[in-house]
């Protein structure tokens, strides 16, 4: 079985917002960094996806110059950066031709937004039929308020995503049970 390592959204659109403070609690970019270095000494590879919205002005469009990789996180010569602009990183990238022509049959999912981009990316991955781990503490969100004024606290929304997906669409792991 072949694995590759998807890292999804880790991009410094997200410093550029007012809830990087929320996703900042976690070591995000080290624990990514981590899975990194560890499917690099495996032989696996590594893809870099970043969300777009070309046109929009915001942090996220293309002419503001934050669509690009965290800090301290640098893709390798031949490592793919894909840009896209859906939620997953399957339906607007062509990801999945190239993981295909490299024989990747399991993935291990790690970025920024736990219960976005990163969860539907596992489930579509798992319907696609690929094995799929969830390195849980590589992922990172913010608390999410509904217009009703109800909040989840993003450690209650990683937590929601666990049971979600363990089980279902993914096996649950943290980057220690991932990198020995």
């Amino acid at each position: 079985m072949s694995n590759a390592l998807l890292v999804i959204d880790a991009q410094e659109s997200f410093r550029q917002r007012d809830s990087w403070r929320q996703i900042a609690r976690v070591p995000i970019a080290e624990n990514i960094g981590r899975l990194v270095e560890h499917a690099r000494a495996e032989g696996d590879p590594v893809f870099w996806i970043l969300h777009t919205e070309p046109g929009t002005g915001n942090a996220f469009d293309p002419e503001n110059g934050f669509v690009r990789t965290l800090e301290g996180l640098d893709p390798a010569d031949g490592e793919p950066v894909l840009t896209k602009t859906s939620h997953n990183a399957f339906t607007t990238t062509n990801l999945s031709p190239m993981l295909t022509r490299g024989g990747v049959t399991s993935l291990t999912v790690s970025g920024i937004r736990t219960e976005q981009c990163c969860e539907t990316t596992a489930r579509l991955a798992s319907d696609l039929g690929y094995a799929v781990t969830f390195a849980i503490d590589a992922t990172a969100t913010n608390d999410i308020e509904l217009s009703d004024g109800s909040r989840l606290a993003a450690e209650d929304v990683k937590e929601r995503t666990r049971f979600a997906l363990e089980g279902r669409f993914a096996t649950i792991r943290t980057v220690s049970q991932i990198v020995p």
